[in-house]
Order: C-alpha cells, then structure tokens, then sequence
C-alpha cells in the first residue's frame, strides 16, 4: 500500500465511520507494527503519522472527507473478472463491462457488494448495516433565506425517487446533501447504482408549458436559468473516471401533479452532448430508472464509491 493510492482510512485500516478512539488504538498499532525501531519502514512510518495527524483534528477530518479523498480502489472492478471502459469527464457514454457468463445484472436483482462484505480481508470502508440503507441523510436547513421552500422541494424530490426509483433497483444509493467539491454550493441529491452517478437539483414553477432549448426555460416570453450543475457534473466525473456522471434538474409543480409542468426539449445535434436533462416529476422517475438499469452491473453496490460520497455529506 503506496502513500499514492491509499486513503487515511485505509492506511490505519478503519472504517471512514470510525470514531475517535477507534481511530487512536489503530494508529497505535499501525505506529508499533510500520516503526523503524521495530524492524518497519519509515516512509510507513510517516504515512501512518499523517493519516493519524488528519483524522484524529475534527477540522483536518472534515476538510479532508469533503474533499473526497480518493483511496485504491482499483481492485474493486477486478474482483469479479470485470473490465469498465470509463467515459471521458462530462461524457455520458456508457461505460462497458465484460462478464463472466451466468453473472446476474439486472436493475431487479438482490444487490451484490463490492468488494464483499464476507472474505474477511480487511477493515470494511463502512459497515454492511450502513451500505444496506438505501437513503442517506435528508434535507436540512442551510443558509436563512428561503430555507423552508428549498427544503419542501428538496423533500418532494427525495419522496420521488424513494417511491419511483428505489423500489425498481435494490442496489440504488440515495445520499442527499453534499457538498459540490467545484465550488462552495451543495448537491442536492446523488443517486448511485452499479457504475452510474446521476446529480439531482430542483425547481418549483407554476403549471404549464415549458421550452428547454439547452441554456433556459422559456414560458411566456420569460427565460427562466435552470440551477448550474454542468460543472459539478464534470468535477465529479473528474473525481469518479469509472462512472458514468449525468445531471438532472427535476421541475415541480405546486399541484404535485408528477407531469406538470410540460416541457418541450430541444433537439440536439447529432453527437452532441448534454450534461444535464431538465426533466418533470414523471421524467425524472422514468429517465433515471432507464439511465441506471441500461448501467454496467446495476445490481452492485460499489462500497468505495459510496463511502467517498458519503464522506462528502454537509
């Protein structure tokens, strides 16, 4: 294990939910087993001091697990004989997978874990009662202004996935509120199955009809800016090469009626690629249902990545 591809967590073998004391007796024996003195590395050695020195200061822990400290996870994916072709930041091209013949991978199947849970090798990321729940946090207050509307959509959004979304695929992640690691905003929501990410914002507008031609909502003759999650998408296609990273701006209407307000889209050229789909209530539940089960491997839960977005939570 290189100072390069291993997270703090890894490095004193804790899982990223350990508490300070957990964290104090295994950077003792981390410390006893990698010091020079007794027969370890030094380089070791320091690793160890400094995974210890970040996590143990609740400030440097914070900044260090919002940042999405990548670990060595590449071993993952090669469990089970499985290769992905990532696609490039901001693509939505779909990642391929060859697998081995009589592997289950369907949306509808029990979820499988990776890497799993039962050979006992090493300290779990997060434990097995944590990576079970299909939700993760909820909306809360932030801010002083509009607080209490942003979280009643917010709030809508996460009764429709749980309800549309979740049910269809046992092994979809719902983690609500991150930080954005491409500026200072949030993430309202995230949706993980397999190898697909999809980022999830929201609007509130009157019932109508609505045309969206790539930069604004026109109705009316008004143009209305969508929430900008362009570039968070592709900072968090930078983050995670081996997903596949979209963007949805969910629209609700007042009414709660899951297909209003109408929207029109605008048609794209050919091989043009567009980061985030401004969707109705009813389009988001149907397109992001088709987006993670058309995925490499829907039925998986990929741990690592689910700890890192978990560790990104506000």
């Amino acid at each position: 294990m290189t100072e390069g591809n291993s997270s703090h967590y890894q490095v004193l073998k804790v899982a990223v939910t350990a508490t300070d004391k957990e964290i104090k007796v295994a950077y003792r024996r981390a410390a006893r087993s990698a010091h020079p003195d007794q027969g370890g590395d030094a380089a070791t050695f320091r690793q160890v001091t400094a995974a210890y020195e970040t996590l143990i200061d609740p400030l440097r822990r914070k900044a260090y697990d919002r940042s999405y400290a990548a670990g060595s996870f590449q071993d993952a994916s090669a469990d089970n004989g499985a290769h992905f072709d990532a696609p490039p930041a901001g693509s939505r091209a779909s990642a391929t997978v060859h697998r081995q013949p009589g592997t289950r991978n369907t949306a509808g199947d029990p979820p499988v874990y990776l890497p799993p849970y039962d050979d006992g090798s090493m300290v779990p990321l997060i434990p097995l009662a944590q990576a079970s729940q299909q939700v993760h946090g909820m909306p809360r207050k932030r801010g002083i202004f509009g607080a209490e509307a942003r979280i009643q959509r917010e709030m809508r959004t996460v009764q429709l996935l749980t309800r549309q979304v979740l049910p269809a695929i046992p092994a979809a992640r719902l983690i609500n509120g991150l930080l954005s690691p491409a500026d200072n905003s949030h993430i309202d929501h995230v949706v993980l199955s397999g190898y697909r990410l999809a980022l999830v914002g929201s609007m509130l507008l009157p019932k109508g009809a609505y045309a969206w031609d790539g930069r604004t909502l026109n109705h009316g003759g008004r143009a209305i800016a969508p929430p900008q999650l362009g570039h968070v998408v592709r900072a968090m296609q930078d983050i995670f090469p081996e997903l596949n990273v979209t963007g949805w701006t969910v629209v609700h209407s007042p009414g709660g009626n899951l297909h209003e307000p109408v929207i029109d889209q605008h048609r794209r050229s050919a091989g043009e690629l567009e980061p985030v789909r401004i969707v109705n209530a009813a389009g988001l539940a149907r397109g992001l249902k088709e987006f993670l089960s058309s995925g490499p491997a829907p039925n998986t839960v990929n741990v690592p990545v689910l700890a890192r977005l978990l560790r990104g939570m506000h």
